[in-house]
């Protein structure tokens, strides 16, 4: 063949080559944009938000009154939402999406001992029935409870905090009524504590279709679970022993250590034990990522922070980005202009969180809700204008609610600081 026509031939080739490589390099970078563009999107949170305890606390983005003389908020911190508050006087320092309704993972559990806790007598014996365990979900974290074995309330409240056990709570469940009647009982609670973000389908906080709660209510939750003693115990036990298999032909019933899941408390992984770390609950699941909530005490001053789903890859954020956010919280406790309220439960009365600054109306996205003191304002209206026993009997009603709110403001000082040091002198903690 001819030097020209051989020439001609792989210029040919090479066309017909690059013509057929054009779409595939066209198609690449298109191809490798998406990929990128999915790893650093994220949900976005809903623009209309709940504004009970304040009208910030519904806004979307981070919430916090900077002033001179307050310390900048930390800079690695990933959570979809979270918050930091001071436990005893309810004033919320910041937030971040506070009210975004979210998966909840294990830190539901807090509502169920919450509402289920005060039940149940602690030393009450329950042998457990195949029934019990048959609709634990698949994958869930589990204690070790075996069927046709008694065991204690004590003890299965110590499988529900230390190790999450979905097969504890699905037992203790059984105790209260069963399942449903126990999600019944822990979405009147949720109303009753104004978390009305939160919606319960199964006890445990394994992923379930519409269940939901918020940075806020898990705070305000955790709040009102830890004014009940035997919950403050087993949120802030590192380890214990639990019952094990009763074998044939052993008299003696042998135990093995669980220890608690809460990387703050027992210092665990890499993660060091947070000073003066007293609880609260941690949790995992596909849909709600990793979520936790704590409460811990320093020089005096008790603060709560949750945390809901960090997106950074560092290992264990949760923990890291919640130990950031109480680390600023101390330091700026006293300093910062609160940006809203934990609300008192119901029961407590309207006039408790309005003297406090206001801040306690309830609302919702959907409209839902009323404004707090809304029904003593109606009494007030159809007593007035009628006679002396009418006025007299609204008076008395208001002061059974101001008591009823002065109730709340004294129960709700736990004793921490001695919580705190009693871990030290039984090196149950790093505190």
């Amino acid at each position: 063949m001819p030097a020209s026509k051989k020439t001609a031939v792989r210029k040919s080739v090479a066309a017909l080559a690059a013509a057929a490589l054009l779409p595939v390099l066209a198609a690449a970078p298109a191809a490798a944009a998406p990929r990128a563009d999915e790893e650093e999107k994220q949900p976005k949170p809903p623009a209309v938000m709940s504004t009970v305890g304040g009208l910030k606390l519904g806004r979307p983005g981070t919430q916090v009154n900077l002033v001179p003389g307050v310390p900048v908020l930390p800079k690695e911190v990933t959570g979809r939402s979270w918050i930091v508050a001071d436990a005893e006087s309810g004033d919320v320092l910041a937030s971040h999406n506070a009210h975004w309704r979210l998966p909840p993972a294990s830190t539901l559990k807090m509502l169920f001992a919450d509402t289920v806790l005060p039940k149940l007598p602690r030393n009450r014996s329950h042998t457990v029935t195949p029934g019990e365990l048959a609709k634990v979900g698949e994958g869930s974290s589990l204690v070790g409870v075996k069927e046709k074995q008694a065991y204690t309330v004590h003890d299965l409240w110590l499988g529900v905090f230390l190790r999450s056990g979905n097969d504890a709570v699905h037992v203790l469940s059984a105790m209260n009524g069963g399942i449903g009647k126990t999600v019944r009982d822990m979405n009147e609670r949720a109303a009753e504590l104004q978390a009305l973000d939160t919606h319960v389908v199964s006890p445990d906080g394994y992923d379930a279709a519409g269940q939901v709660s918020s940075a806020y209510d898990l705070t305000l939750i955790a709040r009102s679970g830890m004014q009940n003693k035997d919950f403050r115990e087993y949120c802030s036990t590192p380890r214990a022993a639990f019952p094990g298999e009763v074998k044939p032909g052993n008299k003696k019933r042998s135990t093995f250590e669980i220890q608690n899941t809460n990387r703050l408390l027992t210092g665990d992984y890499g993660i060091p034990a947070y000073q003066g770390i007293a609880g609260v609950k941690n949790g995992s699941t596909t849909h709600a990522g990793a979520t936790f909530t704590g409460v811990a005490e320093r020089n005096g001053r008790v603060l709560l922070v949750t945390v809901m789903n960090p997106s950074a890859k560092e290992g264990h954020a949760v923990y890291k980005e919640a130990a950031r956010l109480l680390d600023w919280g101390f330091t700026a406790a006293g300093k910062v202009k609160p940006v809203g309220e934990l609300v008192p439960p119901k029961s407590a009365g309207a006039g408790s969180g309005a003297d406090a600054g206001g801040g306690t109306g309830q609302t919702r996205p959907d409209g839902g809700g009323q404004a707090a003191g809304g029904d003593g304002g109606a009494t007030v209206a159809a007593a007035g204008g009628t006679n002396g026993a009418g006025t007299a009997l609204v008076v008395a009603g208001g002061v059974l609610v101001l008591m009823a709110g002065g109730w709340f403001m004294v129960n709700r000082r736990w004793p921490l600081p001695d919580l705190v040091r009693r871990r030290r002198r039984d090196g149950s903690g790093n505190a």
